[in-house]
Formats: C-alpha cells, sequence, structure tokens
C-alpha cells in the first residue's frame, strides 16, 4: 500500500522529516519497506529560473535565430541564442541555465555552453513543453510579468517533490488503508513519543447543500446480510474532462493514473477515507432504479476492462430494473460507465459483507482496490461521510446540482464493548505504565472510554477497528504506540533444567533438524499446493489420488502435492540456475493422497544433495555427493533417533534410478537413492542429485514406544577381528551383516565393511570383503579364546549361509 507525505500533511502538522516518519510507522506496526520520491514534473524543473528578456537582436547569421540578453538577477545577464518566432522584449520566461536536465519523455537532454553559427549561447528559453508544464511548444512559455527575475521555476510554478512510503500492511489492519487511517496512527504515536498535541484535519462536510429535490433513483437491497447498508446520491449537469492539476498530483503520486474528473475523484475519496465508492451514468440506469441483489442464472457481464466475466448466482451485484451493472465492491460494468458525454450520475457509497466480497474477488481472480478493502471490512458507519465528501468534491470540480441522499441501513452496526482490566494489562506487557498514558492512547485512537473505575475500564471500540474485539486486542493497541522498545528486559534470566522422558514430535523434529543443520544442510520449506502436472512425471504417482483445490489461485497451484520430490528439484533447479550449485537440502512436511474417497495426509523428511560435499579449498578433497555419502546421512539420523532394528531391500522407482529401503515389520521407514536422469532433466538440473525420504509417522511411532536408556563408558577395553571373505558378487555387506545378527552375540558391539577387492588373482564371479568385527564386555576383560571362539563361529556361520571361504 502506497501512503504520500505530502498527502498525510493535508490532516496532520507534521514536523518530523520523511525518514523520521517511516521510523515511527514501523515502530507502530505500520512496516515501511520501502521509500520512494515523486516528482511531480521529471527533474522538478532543477536549474531553471524566472528571467526577464532586456534586449533582442537579429543573429548576424542565421535569419530565424535571435540573440537575447536575458537577466537572471546575477551579475551579468545571459547571452541566449532562441529561435522562437514569440520572443519579444520585457517578457518574464523560464531559463534553463547551464548544467539543467531537460527530458524529452525520458530521455534525458543536459543544457551546455555552446556556439551557434559563431555566436554563444549560456543557457535555453523554454517552451511549456520543454519543461513539462504542457503541451504546447510552438514557441517559448510567457510567465505572468509581475514574477520576480532570478527565482526557481519550481517555487513559481509551485512544483513539489512528494515521499510515498510503501507500506507492508498486514491483513487485519483495514483501519490503516487510508492516508486518513495512517494519519491516525501517526498523530497518537507523535503525541505519546514526542508530547505533541495533535489533532486531525479532516475535511468537513456538513456544508453540501441539496439544491434539487425532484429527481430520486429508487433502492431496493434484496439481501440486507449481503448489502447491510447502501448510501448513494445524484448529482445533475456536471461537466466531465481532466481532473485539476492539485487532484492529478495526488493520484500520480501514488500510482494512480488520472482518468476524468468524476473517476477521479472516486479514487481520492477511496484512498484518503478508506470507503470504495462508485460512479454511475445516470442516464445509463433504466428507470432510475437500483437493485442490490443476486442474479439466479448465471449471465455474461462486460467490465470496464472489456473482458466478460461469468456471473455466478453467489455474486452480488449492483443490477437496474433490466440489467446487472457492477459487480458489488469489486468491479464496475462498461454498461454505465462515466465518459466525455456523461452529465449526470450517481455515486453509491455501501458496506458489504466481506466473506461475499472475498469469495467474489477470488472465483473471478479480480483484486481491485476496492475488493482490497471490502473483503477485509471497512467502517460501515463512514459511507454517509465519504459520499458527502465525494458530493463536495464533485460540485468544486465539475459543477452541478445535488439531490437528496439516500441511506438504507436497516440494522445498524454498534461499536463492540470491550472491559480492560489493569491487571491483565500489567501481566501481558510485563510493566506497570502511568494510567493517564493509558488513557491518552486509547482517545487519540478514538477508542471511548464509556465508564472508568479504579481497576479497569469499559471500552467502545470504533467499527472500522475490525481487528479489536478483545480485551488482548487493546492491550496490543496500547503496546505498540506506547513502543515495544521502551518495555523492561529482565536483568535476571530464571530457569530451570528438566529430563522429559517421554517423546514428543517437536523435540524430535528440532533434534534432527539441529543434527542435519549443524551438518551443513540447510532447511527449506515449500507449498503444500503444486501443479498436477508433476503427477505425469513419476509413473508410480496415481493421478487420481491427486486431491483438488476448489479456487486454485492458478494451474501451478491446482493440487495438494503427493510428494516433496517435485518442490525440492525446484530448489535445486532455481539455486543452480543462480550459480549455486553445491547444495545440501531437507524439508519437514506433509504429503496429501485421495484413497477411496478418504484423504490421507502424511508427514516425511526429505533430504537432497547435489554437487561437491566440501566448499572447494586448497586444502580439502572436491568429493562429490553420491550414495554412500547418502546412505552415511541415513544412518546418522538412524543413529541419532537409535533406531538400529531394521531390514534392508534394494529397487527403485518413485523417481530414483536405484535405492536402498530400510523397513520395520514390513512397513517402509526410510527410502533412499540417486534421482533418475529423466526426472533431473525436466527441472533443467545438469548434476546428479541423491535424495532421501523418511516415513515420518512411523518414527515418530517407533520414538514413543522408545525409553531413554543411559548406560556409563565402559571401564574395560574393545577387542577387534579382521576377516577376509571371498564370496559370490550378488552378495552384499547388508546380508554379512543380518547372518551376524543372527548369531545373537551379546558382546558384539559393531561390524564395518573396511575394503573390497575385485580383480586380478580371484575365481570368475568371486570378490573379496575385508570385514572388522568389534567385541566389548562392560564387566570384565575379554580373552583370546572367548573372542577366537566366537570367531570360529561365524566362520562356520558364513561358510554354511553363503559359501564364503577365509583368504
Amino acid at each position: 500500500m502506497k501512503i504520500s507525505y505530502t498527502w498525510l500533511k493535508q490532516y496532520l502538522n507534521l514536523k518530523i522529516s520523511p525518514e523520521e516518519t517511516s521510523e515511527l510507522l514501523t515502530s507502530i506496526g505500520l512496516e515501511v519497506e520501502n521509500i520512494n520520491i515523486v516528482e511531480n514534473i521529471k527533474g522538478g524543473l532543477k536549474g531553471i529560473v524566472i528571467g526577464e528578456v532586456i534586449s533582442k537582436e537579429k543573429h548576424p547569421n542565421a535569419d530565424r535565430l535571435s540573440i537575447a540578453s536575458v537577466d537572471i538577477d546575477t551579475k551579468e545577464p545571459l547571452q541566449i541564442i532562441c529561435g522562437a518566432p514569440n520572443l519579444a522584449v520585457g517578457q518574464k520566461v523560464p531559463v534553463a541555465t547551464v548544467g539543467t536536465i531537460l527530458y524529452d519523455n525520458e530521455k534525458p537532454i543536459k543544457i551546455k555552453k555552446g556556439k551557434i553559427r559563431g555566436e554563444y549561447s549560456f543557457g535555453m528559453i523554454c517552451s511549456e513543453y520543454e519543461i513539462g508544464l504542457g503541451s504546447d511548444d510552438d514557441g517559448i512559455m510567457v510567465i505572468d510579468p509581475k514574477a520576480k527575475n532570478g527565482i526557481n521555476a519550481a517555487d513559481f510554478f509551485n512544483i513539489e517533490s512528494d515521499h510515498v512510503f510503501e507500506i507492508g500492511l498486514t491483513p487485519n489492519r483495514s483501519d490503516a488503508m487510508s492516508h486518513i487511517g495512517v494519519a491516525r496512527d501517526l498523530m497518537t504515536a507523535l503525541n505519546h513519543h514526542y508530547k505533541d498535541k495533535l489533532k486531525l484535519c479532516i475535511p468537513i462536510v456538513e456544508d453540501l447543500k441539496i439544491k434539487n429535490t425532484k429527481d430520486k433513483v429508487n433502492v431496493k437491497i434484496e439481501d440486507n446480510k449481503l448489502c447491510p447498508r447502501y448510501s448513494g446520491i445524484t448529482i445533475k449537469n456536471v461537466k466531465v474532462s481532466n481532473s485539476p492539476l492539485w487532484l492529478q498530483n495526488r493520484l500520480k503520486s501514488i500510482g494512480i493514473s488520472p482518468t476524468n474528473n468524476i473517476v477521479d475523484i472516486t479514487n481520492f475519496v477511496l484512498h484518503e477515507t478508506g470507503q470504495p465508492l462508485h460512479a454511475f451514468d445516470l442516464n445509463k440506469i433504466k428507470d432510475k432504479s437500483i437493485i442490490v441483489k443476486t442474479l439466479k442464472a448465471k449471465q455474461d457481464f462486460i467490465g470496464l476492462d472489456d473482458n466478460t466475466y461469468k456471473i455466478s448466482s453467489s455474486d452480488l451485484m449492483i443490477c437496474d430494473s433490466k440489467k446487472p451493472l457492477c459487480l458489488a465492491g469489486l468491479f464496475g460494468g462498461k454498461v454505465s460507465e462515466i465518459d466525455n458525454n456523461t452529465t449526470d450520475i450517481f455515486i453509491e457509497s455501501a458496506y458489504f459483507n466481506p466473506i461475499s466480497i472475498r469469495k467474489s474477488s477470488k472465483r473471478h481472480s479480480l483484486n481491485t482496490d476496492a475488493s482490497f478493502r471490502f473483503e477485509r471490512g471497512c467502517d460501515p458507519n463512514i459511507t454517509l461521510y465519504a459520499l458527502k465528501r465525494a458530493a463536495l468534491l464533485v460540485l468544486e470540480v465539475c459543477g452541478g446540482e445535488s439531490s437528496n441522499i439516500i441511506d438504507i441501513y436497516k440494522e445498524p452496526i454498534k461499536n463492540v464493548s470491550v472491559t480492560l482490566t489493569y491487571d491483565k494489562l500489567d501481566s501481558l506487557i510485563g510493566k506497570v505504565i502511568d494510567r493517564k498514558i493509558v488513557k491518552s492512547i486509547l482517545e487519540d485512537l478514538d477508542i471511548i472510554i464509556l465508564e472508568e473505575l479504579k481497576d479497569k475500564l469499559i471500552l467502545s471500540i470504533p467499527t472500522y477497528r475490525v481487528d479489536v474485539t478483545r480485551e488482548v486486542d487493546v492491550i496490543e493497541e496500547i503496546i505498540r504506540i506506547f513502543g515495544y522498545d521502551n518495555l523492561d528486559i529482565p536483568e535476571q534470566l530464571k530457569a530451570s533444567m528438566t529430563f522429559d522422558g517421554s517423546s514428543n514430535s517437536h523435540r524430535i523434529q528440532e533434534l534432527i533438524s539441529d543434527l542435519l543443520s549443524n551438518n551443513g544442510f540447510y532447511e527449506t520449506m515449500n507449498n503444500s499446493l503444486t501443479k498436477s502436472s508433476y503427477s505425469d512425471i513419476i509413473k508410480e504417482i496415481d493421478a487420481k489420488a491427486n486431491i483438488e483445490i476448489l479456487n486454485p489461485l492458478s494451474q501451478d497451484l491446482n493440487v495438494m502435492r503427493q510428494s516433496l520430490l517435485f518442490g525440492g528439484l525446484e530448489n535445486i533447479e532455481y539455486n543452480q540456475n543462480r550459480k549455486n550449485s553445491d547444495l545440501k537440502l531437507y524439508e519437514f512436511g506433509n504429503t496429501y493422497h485421495k484413497i477411496k474417497n478418504e484423504n490421507i495426509e502424511s508427514q516425511h523428511l526429505q533430504i537432497l544433495a547435489s554437487g561437491k560435499i566440501q566448499n572447494e579449498n586448497w586444502n580439502s578433497n572436491t568429493e562429490i555427493v553420491d550414495f554412500f555419502y547418502m546412505k552415511e546421512k541415513v544412518d546418522h539420523i538412524l543413529n541419532r533417533l537409535g533406531i538400529k532394528d531394521f531390514t534392508t531391500s534394494e529397487g527403485n522407482g518413485w523417481g530414483r534410478e536405484y535405492s536402498t529401503t530400510y523397513s520395520v515389520d514390513n512397513k517402509r521407514l526410510v527410502c533412499f537413492g540417486q534421482v533418475t536422469k529423466e526426472l533431473c532433466d525436466k527441472f533443467n538440473i545438469k548434476s546428479e542429485v541423491f535424495m532421501a525420504d523418511f516415513n515420518w509417522d512411523l518414527i515418530l511411532e517407533i520414538e514413543t514406544t522408545k525409553q531413554s536408556n543411559f548406560i556409563t563408558i565402559p571401564k574395560f577395553p574393545e577387542v577387534r577381528r579382521d576377516l577376509s571373505l571371498l564370496i559370490d558378487k550378488d552378495i552384499t555387506f547388508d546380508k554379512i551383516n543380518q547372518i551376524t545378527k543372527k548369531c545373537n552375540i551379546n558382546i558384539l558391539k559393531s561390524v564395518s565393511l573396511f575394503d573390497i577387492y575385485e580383480g586380478d588373482n580371484l575365481p570368475d564371479n568371486k570378490k573379496s570383503y575385508s570385514v572388522a568385527f568389534t567385541f566389548g564386555d562392560p564387566n570384565k576383560t575379554l580373552t583370546d579364546q572367548r573372542v577366537n571362539k566366537i570367531i570360529d563361529e561365524l566362520i562356520a556361520t558364513f561358510k554354511k549361509e553363503i559359501g564364503a571361504e577365509i583368504r
């Protein structure tokens, strides 16, 4: 949302700079994301002064040029070569001095000292077109003879530059979606922090005089829930033309292009008060009748943008006796548009149900200034003020005669009553604020104190504060104006260390998140919505299991995701396109499936890695991520969680070239492997990508049944024995590990593979595995006799189970 600093000063006697204003607005919750300097005229007439032509001579070497002597209140008059036919002695003219930059559209032109046909020229006498003050370029601009020589043209023409704040407004602050709303907050903050005694200067509208009591539009509201209030006024004999310069400048400063004086006034009042208005051409309204209703049958509606909209039976429409005129709260119709032939107008100022407007806005993908405010909640009790304000401006700018005001408001919306207790205020803030300061803040925010008791205040909240309905909301208002920076920070932080033996999902996720982050992984959070076309990329994903969005924002966000993989690959593609190729990412997220008309939601942890393991450096190697790197990380996570009992299987699918799966009780625990080249190509990823997908629901299920155990550090040394096994090539280390576990050796601590040999001097289809076995007894020192006996048993088992030979 854009707010003009100059515009704000119309309602508030601001003495602080735009930069200070920006800081103050941000401190009270209206975060200023950017400040732009806006000039009404490109360049702001810098370097252009008012001069007087004191002499004129014919150029000796050019028939159509003159040599003028121009007084700009310097020691010596300037000599300027000019070819304008209307140049005359005694004229006051705009003079662009040497160094001034003029603009031909957007092209800058610098005025330099020059020599024209043998004579020097020290500036330029300008036309109104050349300095951006008009369209006349037939001759130089002649100024009021009373103008003082040498003064800046910007001061003479009252050219102002403006600072425009871009405010990142939160959805709950609909009251601040206007200049008056922002000025109100700013006034409160200034009164509190700077001890000012400012008051808002709100335009008076009671001077509106009704001259025409005969012409009247008949208004009928068929659904008071969708339209609780509707106000309107007729103004006849208006003249539609360009808006005055001040009005155009106000709109241009916040990025709105002027249209005509009627439309510009409704836009101006919208951004001034926050109340959307709409003006109809009265002569295009059939039977001078306005009906606020929904349409039973679907109809085509042509908007002001010439696009055709298919109206739903749920859309609230503004109609006449024959046809729809306007999508209520959203968009005007072409059929009742204000144009240069318009002489009579009807201005609408209404309050519509926010939910209805929000649904219609999404249904038609229409996001307008009006819908932006209506769907967040406007003030139902400002419609008349805004209507009168617009009517007065129309009469002032466009002429005409106004009729009686129509106002249908069957069930007035009243202020909300809230009780503020001082104990609750002190408890939440952590500090006792002077009660006078509390009451002063509330009064400046238009929160009325109905009754003041010893320990509490009974308050009346204005209807424009749709976000303030509870005691805590009032406390939030007080603290944001008082200042979060003014709250005391305790000198001591008291805490106690406790151990909770039970498992909980948040603690477990935080544990693994810390583990991954400390190992160089970055956490990502992707949208749960994705594109349905992804279902066609991986054959195992069933498109029929997609959970579709009823009102998708776009085709790229039209279903719930069935896999985290696509979002992760989008992350890799985005980073690699920006020369960030070495990636290690993880994401906790849910997937969604429709199975037999039942929606299933599952929790997952996904890990992705691509590129180099470490950053390139002179003293480190440049190993590339591979399958075994991913396996190491998977094992690391499971070890950290204390999950050791699982079975292993191999396979592919679900976008993986080859993969390994760990299972518990025939349930998939984690699957990891390399992403297929075809899938990487779909995302324009050139490097290999490895991934792991954890069944986080199963992990949480296992964790909740586990108990935390603590063991002492062993007192007795461990013993290691190595075996070199000659085995068939199709036998995996996991097979050896599983055989070892079946032997139930209680003193066996670990089994690891430290060398593989395949090559010369071995029989065909054979390989050699060098396996290390580590033993340890917590109660006594191991003897060679005991360990050797176990090794002999293992050798016999390996020979029997897999035909192993000892090398």
